[in-house]
């Protein structure tokens, strides 16, 4: 991606590359992405901010009274869908939402991480960075194009056609997103089967997280045309691994990783062991937000590789945080509790703004656990410190609630308006009955 346009730029490739229709993007609240769709005719008027929506229709929005919403496209996310074709492509522009009187929308998620991200400059920091590991379910299509609870194949990590009968939907996969410009660094089979995973270079934060929204619409669309259905949802399926998205993150001054230093232990920088710290501090209380479903928390549990624990390692996977062998730029922390349920912008702003909080704190880690955690007995865990993360959405809303570091994280609006939902969703789940309860007890009692 990367790449710098001007407003002439994008009128001028709209028309050399025949573009009909621009796809206004924006992500809401719960990370599902929502458009407007333009014909190239009402181009420039998007591209000097005057296209106005409805905000009231947009849950976790404004109220209606309230609904004068105008979309301010990053030019820099100009992307022509490669596989739309016919009467005209179809390209799209990345917006930021603010109010009718010029100011950045408080709702909007995007805008709230860049808030965190100038916070972060102000600490003499310019870039975060970001690069994510999100891995996602392959199921194959009914006749009425509906999906199944069929897996496409029943491979594993790493396995090869014909085991892996998603090989080709994935190369697929690879080809488009290569032509919208990305840096695409491995692809594979996972663990489970059906589950696969794409891994694309890292980015600034931002432009990661843009990545991430646009990675998940190309993967479900291609996939239709193999006829079958990808889902991010983290844990389709009890008994095997859920899906995961490790966010490897490092901070930059200039050219210099500010997480490296040749000379400290493990060649870590001081900065990277606050930071670190200050993850491990608050992510119980991120979890509702980087783990935003009721299904996340059946993926967070002991077995199946998701980390439980609440630990770092530069040795084993079972922590919560993992220091990976690479240094020099390549150094990083990977933090392994995300889920691709996340919305991107949300995660990745709390995620920040606790990494920030460890180093202003000039917080020291807790030794390193590079024991298998799993096998270890509960009372182990306590004589190590170790703690669980919230068991359930419920628990983890608790927790949000209790820490003022993520909440500001957040700001005020969204943190409203997050919690409000997710404690509907979460009752919904609580007084539903379900066949397991059938299958338990509807004999027995």
């Amino acid at each position: 991606m990367g790449k710098k346009y001007s407003k002439e730029d994008i009128l001028r490739l709209a028309k050399e590359e025949n573009v009909n229709f621009i796809r206004l993007q924006f992500t809401d609240i719960f990370g599902i992405i929502k458009n407007v769709e333009i014909p190239r005719s009402q181009l420039e008027k998007a591209l000097d901010n005057k296209m106005m929506f409805d905000g009231s229709s947009i849950e976790g929005f404004v109220r209606i009274e309230e609904s004068d919403m105008y979309l301010y496209p990053d030019l820099n996310t100009w992307v022509v869908f490669p596989w739309t074709a016919g009467r005209g492509k179809v390209a799209r522009l990345i917006c930021d939402i603010y109010t009718a009187d010029g100011t950045p929308f408080l709702g909007d998620p995007r805008n709230n991480l860049k808030r965190i991200v100038e916070e972060m400059k102000e600490l003499g920091f310019t870039q975060f960075n970001l690069g994510p590991e999100p891995e996602f379910f392959l199921f194959k299509l009914d006749e009425y194009g509906e999906p199944t609870m069929e897996l496409n194949d029943h491979g594993g990590y790493f396995d090869l056609a014909p085991t892996d009968l998603g090989e080709n939907c994935r190369k697929d996969i690879v080809v488009e997103l290569e032509e919208m410009g990305f840096e695409i660094e491995a692809s594979h089979h996972e663990v489970a089967p059906g589950q696969h995973e794409i891994d694309f270079k890292y980015e600034d934060v931002v432009t990661a997280c843009d990545e991430i929204q646009t990675f998940k619409l190309v993967v479900k669309t291609i996939a239709r045309k193999h006829g079958l259905h990808a889902t991010f949802m983290p844990k389709p399926i009890f008994g095997i691994n859920g899906s995961g998205m490790h966010c490897n993150v490092s901070l930059f001054k200039g050219e210099e990783n500010a997480f490296y230093d040749p000379k400290g232990k493990l060649e870590l920088s001081e900065i990277a062991y606050q930071f670190m710290t200050g993850v491990l501090k608050h992510a119980p209380n991120f979890t509702a937000v980087t783990n935003p479903t009721v299904n996340s928390y059946k993926r967070l549990v002991p077995g199946y590789e998701a980390p439980v624990y609440v630990a770092w390692s530069a040795r084993n996977r079972s922590p919560l945080v993992r220091i990976p062998s690479s240094r020099g730029k390549s150094t990083r922390i990977e933090l392994r509790s995300v889920d691709p349920a996340a919305n991107p912008y949300l995660a990745l702003a709390v995620i920040l703004k606790a990494g920030l909080e460890g180093i202003k704190q000039k917080m020291t880690p807790p030794h390193p656990v590079d024991r298998n955690i799993y096998v270890m007995t509960k009372e182990e865990r306590e004589a190590e410190g170790i703690i669980d993360l919230p068991g359930t959405l419920q628990a983890a809303l608790g927790k949000l609630q209790e820490d003022e570091v993520i909440k500001s994280a957040l700001g005020s609006h969204i943190l409203t308006n997050f919690i409000e939902a997710k404690e509907i969703e979460w009752d919904m789940f609580r007084s539903q009955v379900t066949p397991w309860e059938r299958d338990q007890y509807l004999k027995m009692y």
